[in-house]
């Protein structure tokens, strides 16, 4: 399994989730990236280089982005998780405030 690392953004999502078995369908999601980090679906245009991994789960769709880093090594970031509601138009804010510092 490959490394990982959590931006607190999704760190904070994550922690706050009081239905326990979401929280688990969510450790399994991560895990399941770790094993294989294609899983995930390529996004496109200015979120390209991001992949989203869907969690389906009491009629709600939740998704988890992340970016795979190969650099001495893979590893995986998880940039943003949640429901897909505003999902896209937060990270995509996320990704155009990263490259800026850049």
């Amino acid at each position: 399994m490959l490394d990982f690392r959590i931006s607190p953004k999704a760190e904070k999502y994550i922690k706050k989730i009081k239905d326990q078995e979401l929280k688990a369908k969510f450790r399994e999601a991560i895990i399941e990236i770790r094993k294989n980090p294609y899983v995930g679906s390529p996004k496109k245009g200015n979120l390209s280089g991001i992949r989203g991994y869907d969690i389906y789960y009491s009629g709600t769709n939740y998704e988890i982005a992340y970016e795979v880093i190969e650099y001495q090594g893979a590893m995986i970031i998880i940039i943003l998780a949640g429901t897909r509601e505003n999902f896209y138009a937060e990270l995509d804010k996320y990704i155009k405030k990263r490259r800026s510092q850049f």
